[in-house]
């Protein structure tokens, strides 16, 4: 397939490597001739911008940080105008479904599948992120195999908006989990017992859970805060509002989350 790539960065990258090592002809955006040097690095075709590229692409893929980036890039410029029928917009970016169920709406002559990822670097790198994913039956059928060179498991949740959806849900219940842990840290110190000895001790118990090994992994509960607090707080952000606009509300959850994004 020949593939536009916009946002070749911690994330992106490790997509761009392995597309292109699975034999995909790849035209990755660098804005910056450092930036350009990265993509041809990784065996892709460094351009300026995928105006050029879009009317010839099978498909275009985004890993951009925010949602907001993702609106200007598809709804405020020509990106998406100028992509072939039948092509098809695959968005990375973790966001509100909205965004994803409006493009569709807005663009009709391309497919638009949305599938934030949950993982790291290291999970693309190694070819089994997790990819939820929102889309047409047959569109997502189509892009399986592309998706398949970064993404295993590849879940298929529902209709365009459904994998931001998982995302968001999957990404309040790890912040929610990881407040938990924060919570029983503090009470634990309180009565004196050192972090790092009852953080090791929970992951034997029938308290351990993946979050409790990842923050016993890093230390403390703070340490582990650090590293994710931002990236996690983003899509809390987002969860905050998509769920405020549906007339919802977090629940008993709303507490452990504020707890598992600030240190």
């Amino acid at each position: 397939m020949r593939i536009g790539f916009v946002g070749a960065g911690r994330m992106g990258a490790p997509m761009v490597r392995r597309l292109v090592d699975a034999g995909h002809d790849v035209d990755a955006v660098g804005r910056t001739e450092d930036k350009r040097q990265a993509v041809a690095e990784l065996g892709a075709r460094p351009v300026p911008d995928l105006a050029a590229t879009a009317p010839d692409a099978d498909a275009i893929v985004l890993c951009v940080f925010t949602d907001d980036q993702v609106k200007q890039i598809c709804v405020e410029g020509d990106l998406v105008a100028g992509m072939r029928p039948g092509s098809a917009l695959i968005v990375h970016t973790t966001g509100s479904p909205r965004t994803a169920q409006a493009i569709a709406e807005r663009f009709t002559h391309v497919d638009v599948i949305d599938a934030p990822v949950s993982g790291g670097p290291h999970d693309i790198a190694a070819g089994h992120v997790t990819l939820f994913v929102g889309g047409d039956d047959a569109a997502v059928a189509r892009m399986q195999p592309m998706l398949g060179a970064y993404g295993d498991p590849i879940v298929h949740a529902g209709a365009v908006g459904a994998g931001q959806l998982v995302k968001l849900i999957n990404n309040t219940m790890f912040a929610a989990q990881i407040g938990l842990v924060a919570e029983g840290v503090r009470l634990g110190t309180r009565f004196g017992i050192d972090e790092g000895a009852l953080l090791g001790a929970l992951t034997h118990g029938s308290s351990s859970s993946r979050v409790l090994g990842m923050i016993a992994s890093a230390g403390s509960a703070d340490a582990f805060i650090s590293a994710v607090g931002e990236f996690i707080g983003k899509d809390v952000a987002v969860v905050r509002k998509t769920v405020a606009e549906l007339g919802g509300d977090l629940g008993v959850l709303d507490a452990l989350v504020n707890a598992g994004v600030t240190s």
